[in-house]
């Protein structure tokens, strides 16, 4: 199993990958390491690819159920499944986030007591999944660092006008993150866009890191909905060691 580790400048207890879509034992289309119980995989194949995660793990993570929202919720004592963003405290409590195109956010602080997780969608970085994500972590957002996992890229992502339009009305300057596409058409430029939110609450603009993997146009290492349909999930994980 291979996987992407952030390359930021993360303090050495917080700990992070991001799966790719070898090394597991789903059939097409979901081949091989999907880890979404709710795309129409074979229940068995899932919890085996999760397991397979989990070795490489202190302890199983808060799989949460992902709805394109803006909650936030504590990894060591969720209230709730129903969430886009986690974030830990604790040493040994996993965040985790899934992803098929929209970007995985992960999150921590400079001295390595918290750490967070953020899955952004359009619809959650329009909403503020990140700025929840930031609040619930309780850290000055000045001293956090980000890192903008694998993500539909801005040659690939197409959206309708009213996308752009959400983004817009809120941010005048988040038009630079558009490019005109076919007719009434525009591409997104996802990191941009994530960039500009994080930058607005507070986190420095040096301290973001990634935003360079395109899901869409990597078929061998990544899946993608937007390319696919019937797809997998790879996830992304984060969590603290205990400071020395």
């Amino acid at each position: 199993m291979k996987t992407i580790v952030p390359d930021w400048s993360a303090p050495a207890n917080v700990r992070a990958f991001f799966t790719m879509r070898a090394g597991g034992v789903s059939q097409p289309p979901y081949a091989s390491l999907n880890l979404g119980d709710h795309v129409g995989d074979v229940p068995q194949a899932v919890t085996a690819n999760r397991l397979r995660v989990a070795s490489m793990l202190p302890t199983e993570p808060v799989w949460l159920n992902q709805v394109h929202g803006v909650q936030a919720v504590d990894a060591a004592n969720p209230q709730t499944r129903d969430a886009d963003a986690v974030f830990a405290r604790v040493s040994g409590t996993v965040c985790a986030v899934m992803v098929a195109d929209c970007l995985p956010v992960l999150f921590c602080d400079r001295v390595g007591r918290a750490v967070g997780a953020a899955h952004a969608g359009w619809r959650g970085l329009s909403g503020g999944v990140l700025e929840a994500c930031i609040a619930a972590m309780s850290c000055p957002p000045d001293e956090l660092l980000a890192w903008l996992g694998p993500a539909i890229g801005p040659d690939a992502f197409e959206v309708g006008p009213e996308v752009r339009e959400h983004f817009v009305v809120d941010d005048a300057q988040t038009a630079s993150c558009f490019k005109q596409g076919r007719g009434d058409r525009w591409m997104a430029d996802i990191f941009a866009l994530a960039r500009r939110r994080l930058s607005r609450a507070g986190v420095r603009d040096d301290a973001v890191f990634g935003g360079d993997e395109c899901t869409f146009s990597d078929a061998a290492r990544f899946f993608s909905y937007r390319r696919d349909g019937r797809t997998g999930r790879m996830g992304a994980f984060i969590w603290l060691d205990p400071l020395r």
